[in-house]
């Protein structure tokens, strides 16, 4: 199991341990698609999952990340809103939906796990609003780049140091960065370049950068 739920109940987390089954995804490999009816909740253990809308054009954008801990899936409601695609190779803890769900009927324990879980990602959705309402797109990157060294410090193989420096893997595309931040991919190289000329990072590659401070 995962941390997550160390604190539930032994007879319910064994019940947790008959429904559960681990799946591991390949970078690029879909979960599942805006639209469907996804039976399945769980968790991220290791890896990075996107979250992806598609637009009435069919142009598509990168809208979240779930990392490790977080929860995705649906309980007690519809269809999926967007879909769940692996930016990286990830491993996740799943369940059915119907067996959780009466799980978490009869877990006070188990409940008060999914409702921090929600609070949690609103929290983080407000938080995400601050950096996305900065009016210059190097600010937005800044902001990307402070959310990956918090949020993301559970992600294997993302940190490293250099010179006595942070290095930071950028996990998903210029292309995703710019749809997460609403901006072009030419604006988000232009961003990487500006940060990079006033000292606060040095390119190492595309996806790879040495971080001064923020």
């Amino acid at each position: 199991m995962i941390p997550e739920l160390a604190h539930v109940p032994e007879d319910i987390l064994a019940e947790l341990n008959q429904i559960c089954q681990v799946r591991k995804l390949d970078a690029g490999q879909v979960l599942t698609d805006a639209g469907d009816a996804f039976d399945t909740v769980g968790f991220v253990t290791d890896g990075i999952l996107r979250m992806q809308k598609t637009l009435p054009d069919g142009r598509q954008h990168v809208v979240g990340l779930l990392v490790p801990g977080d929860m995705f899936g649906r309980v007690f409601d519809g269809p999926m809103q967007f879909a769940l695609e692996a930016a990286i190779e990830s491993t996740l803890l799943t369940f059915r939906r119907g067996p959780f769900e009466a799980l978490l009927s009869r877990s006070p324990a188990l409940d008060r796990i999914i409702l921090l879980q929600f609070l949690t990602e609103i929290d983080r959705s407000r938080d995400w609003m601050i950096v996305l309402s900065n009016p210059r797109v190097r600010g937005r990157l800044a902001g990307f780049l402070l959310t990956l060294c918090s949020r993301f410090q559970t992600v294997e193989n993302l940190f490293g140091t250099m010179n006595g420096r942070l290095t930071v893997r950028i996990p998903i595309s210029r292309a995703d960065v710019a749809h997460l931040l609403g901006a072009r991919p030419e604006s988000i190289s232009r961003a990487f370049h500006a940060l990079a000329d006033d000292g606060l990072l040095e390119i190492i590659r595309p996806d790879l950068v040495a971080i001064d401070s923020l």
